[in-house]
């Protein structure tokens, strides 16, 4: 196992989940709830403008006598940079690093070195799940919201097709439209 190391910033949220409507990916609130509120901002290096919308991530900490093992899975539902790092953590994640009892004892660093790795995710058995985005009410224009790609996949382009193949474009970078 590859383990890249870093540093990691956490993210305030009053829920502990992450950031609501307002994530770069698109994903509204879906975005707080998606593997039970672990989820991270990542940096343009992860980011991959907007490709690496719902990629995961295992991330461990690398403070022995606080951090547990095997660190915690996160999904990117979000953008952003904050202190040189490349995770900002929703601080139900964050806290998940940590080895039972001493969470707030991880809280109090605020920004932690980490080791990471691309890995697969796991939708319950789905390989891609997508809805009908809610700006999809004009007969002529379709946006479809990508939620879940299975594996260690991103999505670069999407075609539609209805009486011929179209390509369609990325806007809110995990929503793909076309007309």
């Amino acid at each position: 196992m590859t383990l890249l190391a870093l540093e990691l910033l956490i993210m305030a949220a009053p829920d502990c989940k992450g950031n609501s409507v307002r994530g770069a990916c698109g994903y509204g609130e879906f975005g707080r709830d998606i593997n039970d509120g672990e989820v991270s901002g990542v940096s343009s290096r992860l980011w991959k403008n907007g490709a690496g919308c719902g990629a995961c991530y295992q991330v461990r900490c690398k403070i022995p006598p606080h951090c547990n093992e095997e660190g915690v899975y996160v999904v990117a539902t979000d953008y952003g940079e904050g202190d040189g790092t490349d995770f900002i953590f929703s601080p139900k994640a964050y806290g998940r690093m940590a080895r039972p009892g001493p969470e707030f004892q991880l809280y109090s660093f605020g920004v932690v070195d980490v080791e990471y790795q691309r890995v697969p995710c796991r939708y319950g058995g789905y390989n891609l799940v997508y809805k009908i985005h809610e700006k999809s009410y004009n007969p002529h224009y379709l946006a479809v919201l990508i939620l879940y790609v299975g594996g260690v996949n991103d999505i670069l382009a999407v075609e539609f097709w209805q009486e011929d193949c179209k390509g369609v474009e990325t806007h809110e970078k995990s929503v793909w439209s076309g007309s």
